[in-house]
């Protein structure tokens, strides 16, 4: 009997940690990781106690919820590392990194540490900024990649970056994508040659009456 009656209590539980980081997704990818764990309990359809039974730590959810963030991330940095084109690794990284950001508040805000128990996501960022350096000094040695460039410019680059959050949802890839493309013109040694590769199509944003 006891055997029988542990089953629906595991699928239970499953199902309830799935409602959890499904929850989680949408709130902190929408406002950011300054919502509180109430408020993805109350989204998700589950009391405070069952959410602390499944993530102890407001650190461990944001882990767990952005963990294909994180994946996708790494996959990155390997792609444009491994490619033999170093202005083309060093621009896809960028393209890659920005649209990451633009889909969720919630991982830009664990990636630039402005939640500071995100270790994990600090030493992300590290990874990646060792990666953009080892990717600017090929970029810059085959000179396509501006000489004055410093990796505290991507840094700037992605705190301005932020600022795409605050586009209505359905606009914010298209302002990250043409984003990206304006920083990409800008780092380029030669800009002119890239006159034949048009930017994005600009977003519909919505203005005040």
């Amino acid at each position: 009997m006891t055997g029988r009656l542990s089953h629906p209590s595991r699928s239970d539980a499953r199902d309830n940690r799935a409602r959890i980081l499904d929850a989680a997704r949408t709130v902190f990818g929408e406002k950011g990781l300054g919502a509180p764990m109430r408020e993805v309990a109350r989204h998700a359809g589950i009391g405070p106690a069952t959410l602390y039974r499944h993530f102890p730590t407001k650190q461990a959810l944001v882990l767990e919820t952005f963990a294909a963030q994180r994946r996708a991330c790494h996959a990155a940095i390997r792609d444009a590392l491994a490619d033999s084109d170093s202005w083309h690794g060093f621009r896809s990284l960028i393209e890659r990194i920005c649209e990451l950001h633009a889909h969720s508040r919630g991982f830009a805000d664990a990636f630039m540490t402005a939640f500071p128990e995100a270790v994990d996501f600090a030493a992300d960022r590290e990874r990646t900024v060792h990666a953009v350096a080892e990717l600017a000094r090929r970029a810059q040695e085959t000179g396509q990649l501006h000489s004055g460039f410093v990796v505290d410019d991507l840094v700037l680059m992605l705190m301005a970056h932020r600022c795409v959050q605050d586009a209505p949802p359905a606009a914010r890839l298209a302002a990250s994508r043409r984003f990206a493309a304006y920083v990409i013109k800008a780092f380029r040694a030669e800009p002119a040659t890239e006159a034949s590769a048009p930017l994005p199509p600009a977003p519909r944003l919505q203005h005040p009456q």
